[in-house]
């Protein structure tokens, strides 16, 4: 049988890593991108252990020429693509006055562009077969853009509108696309270090942890079609929106 492969675009030490052991949990094959490929090494061997397969790849997600590669390397000699997960992180704050042309475009790149990038590459290889699930990670800034954020809001409303229309194009090939929009802190080290209520804010679940936000895109690929959602809003109890 041919193994169904989750690509996990960003599988970075938290929300992405958490998504690579959700989908490794359900039983697929696991390929897991980022820049410094070096840096799965950890993750990968994790998932190995369980008896799951898992792959690492280092891969500009920008990089129009290294996507192709890596989509066609996969499918000729790993498996299938069942389901891809955008998850690359680009929220850079700074004012509008700090903002030169090369930082807005690094991030537009990351943001959007490489979202553009990845998706069409899946959409290449699912509407062949008539099946596959596509899902982008988003932020409260792809529906509000805040103060001091303006490069990053940009690129995040650009990739949820890429995300509409690649869900109504593709939906009646029976591919489904669906966009997470997560308004609230995850616990990261990141998190942990710079917000001062840090562990009160975690004691009474007012930070998202990574393991229970992956629970939910497994939960979009299991979707039947008679019921898919395009958008999952995503967020601790007490934050407000």
């Amino acid at each position: 049988m041919t193994a169904k492969v989750a690509l996990i675009i960003g599988a970075g030490d938290a929300i992405g890593s958490a998504i690579a052991r959700k989908f490794s949990q359900r039983g697929l094959t696991v390929c897991a991108t980022r820049r410094n490929g070096d840096k799965l090494k950890p993750l990968i061997e994790e998932i190995s252990e369980t008896g799951q397969i898992a792959h690492g790849f280092t891969c500009d997600a920008r990089d129009e020429e290294a996507t192709e590669s890596l989509f066609a390397k996969i499918e000729k000699e790993i498996g299938e693509i069942e389901v891809v997960v955008f998850n690359v992180g680009a929220n850079v704050p700074m004012s509008i006055l700090e903002t030169d042309s090369r930082k807005f475009r690094k991030i537009w790149e990351m943001a959007c562009f490489a979202g553009f990038l990845n998706g069409r590459e899946a959409a290449r290889y699912m509407t062949k077969r008539k099946r596959g699930t596509i899902l982008f990670t988003g932020a409260t800034a792809s529906v509000r853009g805040a103060a001091g954020f303006a490069a990053f809001a940009s690129a995040k409303h650009g990739l949820r509108a890429l995300a509409q229309s690649m869900a109504r194009e593709l939906g009646p090939q029976n591919i489904h696309v669906a966009h997470i929009v997560i308004d609230g802190g995850v616990d990261t080290q990141w998190i942990k270090e710079n917000f001062p209520d840090y562990e009160i804010r975690k004691a009474t679940d007012g930070i998202i942890c990574p393991d229970d936000l992956a629970t939910n895109y497994v939960t979009l690929y299991d979707q039947p079609r008679n019921a898919w959602t395009f958008e999952l809003d995503v967020r601790p109890w007490e934050e407000k929106w």
